[in-house]
């Protein structure tokens, strides 16, 4: 039965993976990531799209997918391997952010005990996240990263070695039938991620929002264009330094404001500054 369970899990992640079309909304696959768990979260189990890498971000910009749900930032972790590619596509346009608390499950076959783990796989991200958790309870364990969640919880499952264990949400668990030694690993404050929502038409301004912005600058100018927003009377929420892929002395910085960009201080910014480029306005959820 659990063979059966599994290979139909499979089947349906190769058969979505392949099957993405105009209207559906693509996560980073396969099914029983945090990725997964977040669009299911966000828009129900109809018309998810668990997609590789490349596809993800390929459908997303040839308009294959409507939408395309990215994990950019952990609390833990600070920026994901995603973000740069994100910022990459030439007309993103950012709908909505989802910041959600993580909460990790060990999971492993059926019979496996936490005593018998000698390796944990996971994402790179979760495995930091959970590193004092790992380094007190299974400090012998070797780590192995994964591209994702879900694919760590597909290959313990098919593999079905007992001395193997993958970190995700129960939702993997339930996919490929494996059971949970552990679960509320690192949860807290301290293990939130966020998800961008990338789609097409920006939302209308609702009296909270968030606007992300993309700035190409030289170390040097800096200074200068940060003052702008102060003067500007723009209110910077965040920045994240990322390279500009040119030089030492140049970089990408993305910059998170309060407001909307089709409202007041913000809005006359931007119409000042059109070498500042607008990823999105959204409804800020934190």
């Amino acid at each position: 039965m659990r063979a059966f369970t599994l290979l139909k899990a499979v089947l349906f992640t190769w058969s979505l993976a392949g099957a993405a079309t105009a209207g559906a909304i693509g996560y980073l696959g396969p099914a029983g990531s945090w990725s997964h768990q977040a669009c299911a979260d966000l828009f129900g189990q109809a018309d998810l799209a668990p997609l590789p890498q490349a596809a993800l971000f390929a459908d997303y910009r040839t308009g294959k997918i409507d939408k395309a749900c990215v994990p950019v930032t952990a609390a833990s972790a600070g920026v994901t391997p995603y973000l740069d590619e994100v910022l990459d596509l030439p007309d993103v346009r950012i709908v909505a952010e989802y910041p959600k608390p993580l909460s990790y499950s060990l999971l492993a076959n059926p019979g496996a005990t936490l005593a018998g783990v000698t390796e944990v796989v996971a994402h790179p991200v979760a495995l930091t996240t959970v590193e004092p958790w790992l380094d007190a309870n299974l400090p012998k364990a070797a780590r192995t990263p994964s591209a994702s969640n879900g694919a760590a919880a597909q290959s313990v499952a098919a593999g079905k070695a007992l001395n193997q264990a993958s970190l995700g949400p129960w939702i993997g668990a339930q996919i490929y039938g494996l059971t949970s030694l552990v679960d509320g690993i690192e949860e807290g404050p301290q293990n939130v991620t966020r998800w961008w929502v990338l789609g097409r038409e920006t939302p209308a301004p609702t009296g909270n929002d968030k606007t992300s912005l993309l700035i190409d600058s030289s170390d040097a100018r800096l200074a200068e264009v940060l003052k702008a927003f102060d003067r500007a009377g723009v209110q910077i929420l965040d920045i994240y330094e990322r390279p500009s892929k040119r030089s030492l002395d140049t970089h990408r910085y993305l910059v998170e404001v309060a407001g909307h960009a089709k409202v007041g201080a913000l809005a006359a910014f931007l119409a000042a500054h059109r070498e500042v480029r607008l990823l999105g306005s959204y409804p800020r959820k934190y």
